[in-house]
């Protein structure tokens, strides 16, 4: 019947043309279709064959029960593959699920941008909503660059192969190493800069996206810290810098196969230093960042009297900030149970509801904690307590039970709250959106409490030491020591590295505006876009209580912001 299809191809495609028994150059089509259908039919007295029965239509399966047979196991024969062919799938398979959740995660962690984005905007003031909005954004793709670029590289050049991404990444396996004692400690990794030779792998870019991802959440911490009075272009090269040189060679020593992580191996304390999702390679690295970021830069001004005594300058708008705080709560499921790096790995689930206890209770004590002393349940404070629960529980998250994942968000929950008051009141640094206090101390907090509340339950094998891992409740003291060496060693090294950077930088070209601008607001001169173009934006509405403000700019403004520092 192939023939004939195509004589009826040939027919109406010349009564298309409007030729009649002839095609363009003379041709006898129908001479044509005749012998084509005299060599079809069947000769006189000869039987045609049987027809093959037609195979049953697939019936429907809404059940999806029967959906997945053995026709689906690639094999060379088909229905019938060997052991060897069936293993292969299931490994393959295995993978793909891995590297599938890890995705997945990735993604719901790069929301998390977003929420950052609304929180730091919705705390900072209406003048200022476009230039903070912006380095949000503008740090997703700088990071996302300078990572690209050397950080990757340096922090996981020398993990050498995960399991959970089957061999891979086992291309990544130069490491920088010094020897010390006896032991070797390593320092920053040596391949998969560009992405490229060992690099260019379908695992490690999985791997890259999500480490990428992390690193830019440590990389916008201080863009809250540092907001209304930062220089774009001083933040930008900045956006270089912790991507490039400082969140990669810290994050190397804890997931990199760094020296930090060698701690078990190399001298019997636990499992070396644990941070399961980034308590302290994320959280504390953004947090002590933005500390020497804010000591440098200095305090709004307004915000401090001459006596030293701190001015309320409240947020423009309060639902922007908790609708913020909820992003941030979703993408953290990504952040913390994402770090199996394996949806086959089924503590996934302990995990991720280990994260909303955790962020429950932080959010709850902060807000009881604000009310007895106030009177008011500050929302501002009960939205900093939900992040101090959930940055806190991003260590121990996978080594705890429910209850001590409450108790360690409870504690951030007043940890938080104490913080604030401290670095406002004793330290007199102007932290507008609070990200020291939730990032920093309460970062230290969550890897600490890993070295107190593991359970022994999980983790058999981590950083290359046979046995779960157990804190210091659970009989290992030893791995709250290491614990301790981790949180010491992140303080020193990056308090050490972004003070040498962000003071250089200052002598070199500046990084604060000048108090005209930061008076006026920073869209305009900065940006050169209004976030609220239809808003009447008083220029002096930051000033303390009792100072007249202006309604447009002059010479006065200076004075008065000289005055006010």
């Amino acid at each position: 019947m192939r023939r004939r299809t195509q004589e009826a191809k040939h027919a109406d495609a010349i009564e298309n043309q409007g030729v009649h028994g002839h095609g363009p150059y003379g041709f006898d089509v129908f001479g044509l279709a005749a012998t084509l259908w005299a060599d079809e039919a069947p000769a006189p007295g000869a039987t045609a064959p049987a027809a093959a029965a037609a195979p049953a239509p697939p019936k429907p399966d809404p059940s999806g029960a029967a959906t997945g047979t053995i026709a689906d196991v690639p094999a060379k024969e088909a229905g019938k593959p060997t052991l060897q062919e069936v293993a292969e799938t299931a490994g393959h398979n295995r993978i793909s699920i891995n590297m599938m959740w890890t995705l997945i995660a990735g993604f719901l962690v790069m929301f998390m941008q977003a929420g950052f984005a609304l929180v730091e905007t919705g705390f900072c003031r209406a003048k200022n909503a476009a230039h903070t909005m912006l380095m949000n954004f503008m740090v997703y793709a700088v990071g996302m660059t300078g990572f690209w670029i050397l950080g990757f590289g340096l922090q996981m050049g020398g993990v050498g192969a995960l399991s959970t991404l089957s061999g891979g990444t086992g291309g990544l396996d130069g490491e920088f190493v010094i020897n010390l004692f006896g032991k070797d400690f390593g320092l920053w990794g040596t391949k998969g800069f560009f992405l490229q030779g060992v690099g260019y792998d379908a695992a490690v870019f999985t791997l890259f996206l999500f480490q990428m991802v992390f690193m830019d959440t440590a990389a916008t911490i201080p863009t809250g810290a540092m907001a209304a009075r930062w220089k774009l272009s001083a933040f930008m090269i900045y956006a270089f810098f912790i991507s490039m040189i400082s969140y990669p060679i810290f994050a190397n020593w804890v997931w990199g196969g760094g020296w930090l992580a060698t701690l078990g191996k190399n001298f019997g304390l636990g499992h070396g230093h644990v941070d399961f999702a980034g308590s302290s390679v994320v959280h504390m690295v953004g947090g002590v960042t933005a500390l020497v970021g804010a000591m440098v830069l200095g305090p709004r001004i307004g915000k401090f009297n001459k006596d030293g005594a701190p001015n309320a300058i409240p947020g423009h708008h309060l639902p922007m900030a908790i609708l913020g705080t909820f992003v941030l709560a979703f993408g953290w499921f990504g952040f913390n149970a994402g770090s199996t790096l394996a949806g086959t790995d089924l503590r996934i689930g302990v995990v991720a509801v280990n994260t909303m206890l955790a962020s429950a209770s932080g959010a709850i004590i902060a807000a009881l904690y604000m009310w007895f002393r106030f009177g008011k349940p500050d929302p501002s404070m009960a939205c900093n307590g939900l992040l101090a629960g959930l940055v806190a529980i991003t260590a121990p998250c996978a080594f705890v039970n429910s209850v001590s994942a409450f108790v360690i968000g409870a504690i951030a929950g007043v940890l938080v709250c104490w913080s604030v008051f401290f670095v406002e009141r004793t330290l007199k640094l102007d932290d507008p959106v609070g990200a020291i206090s939730v990032h920093g101390v309460c970062g230290a907090w969550g890897v600490l409490s890993l070295g107190l509340f593991a359970d022994g339950v999980y983790g058999d094998g981590f950083n290359g030491v046979p046995g779960t891992v157990k804190g210091l409740l659970y009989g290992d003291t030893s791995q709250f020591f290491a614990q301790c060496i981790g949180t010491l060693t992140c303080f020193a090294f990056i308090f050490g590295i972004s003070w040498l950077f962000f003071k250089v930088q200052h002598a070199v070209m500046g990084i604060r505006v000048s108090a005209e601008t930061e008076i006026e607001g920073l869209d305009i001169p900065e940006v050169g876009a209004l976030a609220y173009p239809d808003f009447t934006i008083i220029p002096g509405h930051s000033l303390p209580a009792g100072q007249k403000a202006m309604s447009s700019m002059s010479p006065s403004m200076a004075r008065v912001a000289k005055e006010t520092l």
